[in-house]
């Protein structure tokens, strides 16, 4: 036993002398991010005043970050990792480095602008609630109800897609106007459909919230204060939908459930037996007919 710990102690004693060893070879030897493989470099103190590495006469930055006062300055950085985005000719024509950052930009917004900017909130609402009027819980599944509200809302922007080609796009590319005009003539069609959902008493909430003077034109209207009137419209808008659903399919759980009562067969959930006769006159009626009709004509009423 004395000699198996004699052992384990001479082991840990040479370990520790190892590490230590190490630790006073390593002790003042400090290494930079730089590549001395030239014949005429230049050793220097080691740039420190500054979070940039290796030494002032070698590191990866000719001038600190900021220094420069011109592109001329700045083309002469050496620095690996740069982004270039120019312009063709200068004839508003953008070039593939600054489209591919543009599609990739409306890529990474597309959800948020197509269920806050377009009718796409209302109609996805009211499917929802048509099929909970129904008691159906999953069917239609949700990708089913998506897909249809995304063709919809296609079916019902298309008018404003067209003049946002029309008036903002191809002008762009044709060099007819700026990026500022062309941003702004695509936004055009966006505000004039979102003014036409959207109540003046909501419009004058947030302006009044905001503090600025209004005069009922929708050139006044900051685009911080159209959107969110827009969207509390929408939801309105999808809820009285919902509730005109609502009625006729609980007058027929009302019935049923009186029925059975009147049967005495209290312990059976009423919604099982309501369930079947809802489908049915949901099919008679051709309600999801009625239903996308209704919820499509309210943009254009």
């Amino acid at each position: 036993m004395k000699k198996n710990f004699s052992g384990c102690y001479l082991a840990k004693l040479i370990c520790l002398l190892i590490v230590a060893g190490i630790l006073y070879l390593s002790w003042g030897q400090t290494a930079y991010a730089v590549e001395d493989n030239r014949p005429d470099t230049v050793t220097d103190t080691p740039y420190r005043d500054s979070n940039l590495t290796g030494t002032e006469s070698e590191r990866t930055n000719v001038d600190p970050p900021g220094a420069s006062e011109s592109a001329e300055d700045l083309a002469e950085l050496n620095i690996a990792n740069t982004v270039t985005v120019t312009y063709n000719n200068g004839n508003g024509s953008v070039n593939g480095a600054l489209r591919i950052l543009l599609i990739l930009t409306l890529i990474a917004i597309a959800p948020s602008l197509i269920i806050m900017l377009t009718s796409f909130t209302r109609i996805i609402i009211v499917l929802h609630f048509t099929r909970q009027a129904l008691n159906t819980q999953t069917a239609p599944p949700n990708t089913v109800l998506i897909g249809i509200a995304l063709f919809l809302t296609f079916y019902v922007m298309q008018p404003t897609m067209t003049a946002i080609y029309t008036d903002a796009i191809v002008p762009f590319e044709a060099g007819e106007m700026t990026q500022e005009e062309a941003l702004t003539a695509a936004a055009a069609p966006i505000r004039q459909f979102m003014y036409r959902q959207t109540q003046k008493s909501d419009v004058n909430f947030f302006m009044d919230l905001s503090r600025t003077e209004w005069n009922g034109e929708l050139d006044d209207i900051p685009i911080s204060v159209l959107v969110p009137a827009f969207i509390i419209n929408e939801l309105r808008q999808a809820f009285i939908i919902g509730f005109l659903i609502y009625i006729p399919f609980i007058v027929i759980d009302m019935v049923v459930a009186s029925t059975l009562m009147s049967m005495g067969m209290m312990m059976l959930p009423p919604t099982t037996i309501s369930m079947p006769f809802k489908i049915l006159l949901f099919v008679l009626a051709d309600g999801w007919y009625l239903v996308i009709k209704g919820v499509v004509e309210t943009f254009y009423y």
